[in-house]
């Protein structure tokens, strides 16, 4: 059987056949290979170079390559996170002639590191929880697009920080099935062996001196279902909300951000019978939101506050009519950066929010009774007062209601506060 290369992109093949398919990838030469730290797989996997690409080529027998392939492709399709499928290669031949077995190629994903390798530090607790925090975000999006993995670990996922953010990305979909909707019983076999893999993983971490000596393996495997639940009922529950009224969406945002995440895109769908509302988790490291904030805004302010103050951008971008999500450009590789240039409709809705809404609110309340509050922690306390009003009131009492009767009852018992006044 003569050498076959079925790739996704005609340029692919010609890159692919510089690589030394006549010999197993154990044998590859050290000058086709690339030296970035591989996690354990069940199958030899070795990184190499085609051309500008670097790929990662992993050897099992044809009908599971081609299954898998065939599986990445959809998982592509659907936006959820996982390697890039590249092409399958199959009739490989020895130099006596003899069979070898098929190989599945991937795009490497840029900036992403196995799971070891991350505990080659020893990672803080704290670090751990928001690596276990992803992985759950990465399985409720599997099963609310009908993937049901069928091994979930730590050793099949890529972990990638991209700019404060932790993401999770699906690498080995051999064992995974996509079905128009998943059971309740698919969804917690998963979730089963995910706590079971995890554990075990995090004990042989332990066992090699690589885990830190607070965390319990047992108790963190498990905490991935309590996460997974949490987040699932949060974002599968349907809610629809009175038009315009930002109260509703932030009280689900806010049960959000106690679960631990923050909102990636939220997208609100119009009806004569009210808005629905999507939302799509994301995992954060300390420092995001601030830099977010500057990024979009302009605007300095200090963690909570920059965490707030994005939420009411967001929610106030998704009521406007020239508001998109971004998405990545059709046929750009992941993490280039390219979009569909939302991204900068994002930009410019967020100067808009800054002069009609962000700067009149704060001009609204008087300098003299500002005390030492600087712009951003003014406007997040009106939001804060905001809240609690329609919290007590039940509805959402608008930001202008909320501005005077801070001014009114909140603001004289503040006068004392020391320090400059700031427009």
């Amino acid at each position: 059987m003569a050498l076959q290369i079925n790739a996704t992109n005609p340029e692919h093949p010609a890159l692919l056949l510089e690589l030394p398919w006549h010999l197993p990838l154990e044998e590859w030469p050290e000058e086709y290979l690339v030296p970035l730290p591989r996690g354990i797989s069940r199958h030899v996997v070795r990184y190499a170079r085609a051309g500008d690409e670097v790929v990662a080529v992993k050897e099992l027998a044809e009908r599971p390559a081609q299954r898998e392939y065939g599986l990445l492709r959809d998982l592509d399709r659907i936006d959820i996170p996982a390697v890039d499928p590249l092409a399958v290669v199959t009739g490989r031949t020895d130099a006596a002639g003899e069979p070898l077995e098929s190989v599945l190629v991937t795009r490497h994903l840029a900036g992403s590191l196995p799971y070891r390798s991350l505990f080659e530090t020893t990672l803080r607790p704290a670090t751990m929880h928001r690596l276990m925090d992803a992985l759950a975000v990465l399985l409720v999006r599997l099963h609310l697009a009908g993937f049901a993995w069928g091994d979930c670990s730590l050793s099949n996922t890529l972990f990638r920080r991209d700019a404060g953010a932790y993401a999770a990305y699906l690498v080995d979909a051999e064992t995974g099935d996509l079905h128009p909707e998943l059971t309740t019983g698919q969804r917690e076999y998963d979730l089963e062996l995910a706590r079971v893999n995890i554990s075990g993983e995090l004990m042989d971490l332990e066992a090699s001196g690589a885990l830190h000596p607070s965390v319990d393996p047992v108790e963190f495997g498990s905490e991935i279902c309590a996460r997974y639940e949490g987040l699932w009922q949060e974002l599968t529950r349907t809610s629809v909300y009175p038009a315009g009224k930002y109260h509703y969406i932030e009280r689900r945002i806010r049960r959000l951000n106690a679960l631990g995440f923050d909102v990636a895109e939220m997208q609100i769908e119009h009806s004569p019978l009210g808005d629905s509302v999507t939302f799509v988790p994301k995992v954060v490291d300390a420092g995001h939101h601030p830099r977010q904030l500057l990024r979009l805004t302009g605007l300095d302010a200090e963690e909570n506050q920059a965490r707030r103050l994005l939420s009411d951008l967001e929610s106030w971008m998704a009521t406007q009519d020239d508001y998109a999500p971004e998405e990545p450009v059709a046929g750009a590789r992941p993490g280039s950066g390219r979009t569909n240039g939302a991204g900068a409709r994002a930009e410019v809705l967020a100067h808009r929010w800054v002069r009609e809404v962000f700067r009149p609110t704060v001009r609204a309340v008087p300098p003299e009774l500002r005390g030492g509050m600087d712009p951003a922690e003014i406007y997040h306390e009106l939001l804060e007062h905001r809240w609690y009003l329609s919290e007590r009131a039940q509805h959402d009492i608008g930001l202008d209601t909320a501005v005077a009767d801070y001014i009114e009852h909140i603001l004289p018992k503040t006068r004392s506060r020391p320090g400059p006044a700031a427009d």
